[in-house]
């Protein structure tokens, strides 16, 4: 889910593969291989591109369902 959310936000932002590679200081294959999930980032990394792309490293790792259906839970109703 990382790879597909991460290749999606990029292009939503209309920020190239190279112009991400080149702001996280790699090549071009490594960070394509994020995007195809052959390779994780590190948390730092991880944290850099949630930075530049302007979401939350949450919303990277799909972990924001996962905090909404929790919040639900613990409510016991539906959040907005």
């Amino acid at each position: 889910m990382f790879a597909e959310r991460l290749n999606k936000t990029r292009k939503e932002k209309h920020i190239t593969a190279q112009q991400m590679a080149d702001i996280l200081h790699t090549g071009i294959r490594n960070y394509r291989k994020y995007e195809s999930g052959d390779a994780k980032p590190t948390l730092e990394t991880l944290v850099q591109i949630a930075d530049y792309l302007d979401v939350s490293a949450d919303y990277l790792l799909c972990r924001d369902e996962w905090i909404k259906r929790k919040e639900e839970k613990n409510s016991g109703t539906p959040a907005l």
